[in-house]
């Protein structure tokens, strides 16, 4: 087994990395149909809390040197009313490859599996072969995923650092980063607009991880006890006998 790498005197200030899921979204038409995940927008929850996230990078004169998304209208949204908050002209770049993990067709799933297709990808160390609602497995995530952030970190030409992405990609991305190994830690919850902040080095051990999850309009999430998985499986379930069609989160 080859030595560990070992940690360098610093060389270089790390660089600062904010990490933000999109803001809240309706997958729900209000008779319980799901909307196509690929077209749904914010709602109004989520356009307050991207202000709200907003607001705080602007209240701390944070400068962004680089804006990434994953290029689906959600993520998209979120950065653009983040950025609008701060006065930031800086344009967004798009990585699709770091786009969501990929559902099935819910239809598809037998009554007694669908908790576990809900609820699979965020327990514990997730095994890769595990698939996300019928559709993607981790394995095939982490293969488009993964290859991103290594290109995103070997790119010099950046300090601070804003990506927009999703629940479950931001759980790979925490996870490779803070372990330097490839898998996905589902306890790393996201919700909706949450920042995650971190600082890289130049070694792929150097990674120090500062905030996990922060709620810009909710900090401390008192009244909060379920994921977000869960919280989408009740709202499907009520609607399962009626509608059969994708969803992704």
């Amino acid at each position: 087994m080859p030595a560990p790498e070992l940690l360098q005197p610093q060389q270089k200030p790390r660089r600062r990395l904010y990490l933000m899921r999109h803001g809240s979204v309706t997958y729900f038409a209000p008779d319980g149909k799901p909307i196509h995940p690929e077209t749904v927008p914010l709602n109004e929850r989520g356009i307050e809390q991207a202000r709200a996230a907003g607001q705080l990078f602007s209240e701390q004169g944070i400068q962004f040197d680089r804006v990434i998304t994953s290029g689906l209208p959600r993520t998209e949204e979120t950065a653009l009313h983040v950025l609008n908050v701060m006065g930031h002209t800086h344009p967004v770049q798009q990585r699709i490859a770091m786009q969501e993990i990929r559902g099935g067709r819910l239809a598809s799933i037998a009554e007694q599996d669908l908790l576990q297709s809900f609820t699979a990808a965020t327990d514990g160390v997730v095994d890769e072969d595990v698939k996300f609602l019928g559709g993607e497995t981790v394995r095939q995530m982490l293969d488009r995923v993964l290859p991103e952030v290594d290109a995103i970190r070997a790119d010099p030409d950046w300090d601070t650092l804003l990506l927009v992405l999703h629940g479950a990609v931001n759980r790979a991305i925490l996870s490779y980063l803070v372990t330097g190994q490839r898998q996905l830690l589902g306890a790393f919850e996201q919700s909706p607009a949450c920042i995650n902040v971190l600082d890289i080095g130049e070694a792929r051990v150097d990674v120090v991880l500062r905030v996990v999850n922060l709620s810009p309009l909710d900090w401390l999430q008192h009244n909060n006890r379920k994921t977000t998985m869960e919280v989408l499986f009740e709202q499907y379930s009520k609607y399962r006998r009626k509608y059969g069609e994708e969803l992704n989160v």
